[in-house]
């Protein structure tokens, strides 16, 4: 067990956003939930081309859901499917101009609210924190 004081704070922290994170707060903030922007998240995000079952694995849903989610992100003209070239069953997912565009919005939303979040750090400290998260980030599990 951890008895230290910073640990015990960090863990509150983290319960606090993950709390905030399930009932989708910054969503929220930003003018609604659209489950189909998971979808463009996980696009971005990976680095690599995107199937459904990539967005099934990132969101940590199961298979039919993932596929309403994409068919979902499709039908708002956020995604396309583009057939794979080298396997004719498999279709990578693709924002479409709509889709880098809402991807641009979420991303200026999220800046403005962490932005005022850290109203009043300096340079400085929002610079160490950065680090720090993402540190903090890159050795979690998961």
């Amino acid at each position: 067990m951890y008895e230290d004081n910073n640990i015990a704070a960090i863990e509150q922290a983290m319960i606090t956003i993950r709390r905030r994170q399930s009932r989708r707060a910054l969503a929220r903030a930003q003018g609604g939930v659209r489950p189909e922007l998971d979808v463009l998240d996980v696009i971005e995000g990976a680095g690599e081309p995107v199937t459904v079952s990539t967005v099934a694995r990132a969101l940590g849903v199961d298979q039919p859901r993932a596929s309403r989610l994409v068919a979902a992100a499709v039908a708002a003209g956020l995604v396309r499917r583009e057939a794979d070239q080298a396997d004719g069953r498999r279709a990578w997912l693709a924002p479409t101009e709509a889709g880098r565009a809402a991807l641009e919005r979420i991303h200026r939303g999220r800046r403005a609210a962490f932005a005022t979040a850290m109203e009043g750090w300096t340079d400085g400290e929002r610079a160490e924190f950065a680090r720090l998260l993402s540190r903090f980030v890159a050795a979690m599990p998961g």
